[in-house]
């Protein structure tokens, strides 16, 4: 049998990065958007994946993040809470993460993508408290992060222009 072929910047054609379970996981370094970088730059550390936390911890790692301007790496906070949290709560978890991609996008110059993912969070966030009667879940104020999201979603699409992630961030509480 034949090779998997040529070379690509140090790595085997076909061959994928594995994390230490064996999963397929890109071992790119990434910035602080989660963009991938050239193997072998400096990137900044990842989130780690999978982490159970309380609700209270996800909002508190969430805004830290935020406020830090990795709004990708609070999307993955906002991830490991809809993923292990109790059911009633992912259309919740999964509408904040659409947020913080949203704002990610927004970001990184998506200036019709990024909008979509911030109308997409806020009508989950508001579908989520309209559903369950709660409108501050954890402290965290939906009807203001909808607020927030459309408003910035229409500014971007007004200007047509990247938005600071720092600068744009939410307060969730």
């Amino acid at each position: 049998m034949g090779s998997t072929g040529g070379r690509s910047g140090g790595r085997s054609v076909g061959t994928r990065d594995r994390d230490g379970e064996g999963r397929a996981r890109n071992a790119r370094p990434r910035d602080g958007l989660g963009r991938p970088l050239p193997y072998g730059a400096a990137g900044v550390e990842r989130q780690p994946e999978g982490v159970v936390r309380t609700p209270e911890e996800s909002v508190a790692e969430a805004q830290a993040l935020l406020d830090a301007g990795k709004p990708f790496h609070a999307h993955e906070v906002f991830e490991d809470a809809w993923k292990s949290g109790p059911e009633a709560e992912r259309t919740l978890w999964r509408g904040l993460a659409q947020l913080a991609v949203g704002l990610t996008h927004v970001a990184r110059g998506n200036v019709t993508g990024g909008p979509r993912l911030l109308r997409r969070g806020a009508g989950a966030v508001e579908e989520w408290a309209a559903g369950g009667g709660q409108g501050r879940p954890y402290g965290m104020d939906l009807a203001g992060l909808a607020d927030w999201a459309r408003e910035l979603a229409h500014d971007v699409e007004r200007t047509g222009a990247a938005v600071d992630a720092r600068a744009s961030a939410p307060r969730l509480r």
